[in-house]
C-alpha cells in the first residue's frame, strides 16, 4: 500500500486545506478529518456546506456517495463475519476503496483465513496513517498552500487507478458508464445533486445487473442439467 498512500496522502492535503478554505474552523476541521475518514464524502459536502444547504441534503448526500460500502461490507462479510462486533465495526470504520481492490486481489476466493485480518490491518494502518497525516498538515498549512496548485489530481488519478482495477466485468461497466452519464445529464442540478443522481443511478445498474448475470447463469446450469448425456 505504500505507492498507493502517496496518492492519497495528496487527496488528504487537498481535503484539509478545502475544509479550512470553506469556512471551517480548525477544530471541527480536526474532529471531521478524525470521524469521517472518508474524502470523497468531505469534498462532496463541503460545498453544500459553505452554501448553506439544508442539513438533509448534506446527509443524503453524504450517505449517496458512500453507498458502494454497502456493497463492499456484503463481500467482507463473507471473510470477517465470524469475528466479534466490535471488531466488524473497526474494520468498517478504517474500510476503504484501495483496501477494497488490494484485499480482493490478495484473497479472491470468499472463505476466512488467518493471515487475512493481519493482512488488512496493515493495509488499513498504513492508509489510514497516510490519510491523517496529511489532511491535518492540510489543516494546519491551508493558508500556505493554494488550491490552485492542482495537488488534488494526484488523488484523482489514485480514484482512477483503482476504478480501472475494480472494471473486471459487464456490471462494473455498465455501473460506471451510467454513473458517469447521469452525472453529466444531471449537471445543471443545484448543490451538487447530479453527485447524488449519478451514484444512486450506479448502484441501481450494478445491482440489477449482477441480479440478470445470476439469473441467466443458474437458467444456463438448470439447462445444462436437464440435457440428457
Amino acid at each position: 500500500m505504500a505507492g498507493l498512500a502517496l496518492g492519497i496522502s495528496a487527496w488528504g492535503l487537498v481535503t484539509g486545506v478545502a475544509m479550512v478554505k470553506t469556512g471551517m474552523g480548525v477544530t471541527m476541521a480536526v474532529i471531521m478529518t478524525l470521524t469521517v475518514y472518508a474524502g470523497s464524502a468531505q469534498l462532496a459536502v463541503l460545498p453544500l456546506m459553505a452554501s448553506g444547504a439544508p442539513l438533509w441534503v448534506i446527509w443524503l448526500t453524504a450517505a449517496c456517495v458512500n453507498l458502494r460500502f454497502v456493497i463492499f461490507s456484503s463481500l467482507w462479510r463473507d471473510y470477517f463475519g465470524g469475528l466479534p462486533r466490535w471488531h466488524r465495526i473497526a474494520l468498517g470504520y478504517v474500510s476503504g476503496d484501495v483496501i477494497f481492490v488490494g484485499f480482493l486481489k490478495r484473497f479472491p476466493k470468499p472463505e476466512p483465513r488467518p493471515e487475512q485480518v493481519p493482512y488488512f490491518w496493515g493495509a488499513a494502518t498504513t492508509l489510514w496513517l497516510a490519510w491523517q497525516l496529511s489532511s491535518l498538515a492540510g489543516i494546519v498549512l491551508a493558508n500556505a498552500i493554494p488550491l490552485h496548485w492542482g495537488l488534488g489530481f494526484a488523488g484523482v488519478l489514485a480514484l482512477l487507478g483503482i476504478l480501472l482495477a475494480m472494471l473486471v466485468d459487464r456490471p462494473s461497466w455498465l455501473a460506471t458508464l451510467t454513473g458517469c452519464s447521469a452525472a453529466v445529464a444531471a449537471y445543471a442540478l443545484p448543490l451538487k445533486l447530479n453527485i447524488l443522481l449519478a451514484v444512486a443511478v450506479a448502484v441501481a445498474v450494478g445491482l440489477a445487473a449482477e441480479a440478470l448475470e445470476r439469473s441467466l447463469r443458474r437458467s444456463r446450469q438448470r439447462a445444462g442439467a436437464q440435457t440428457p448425456p
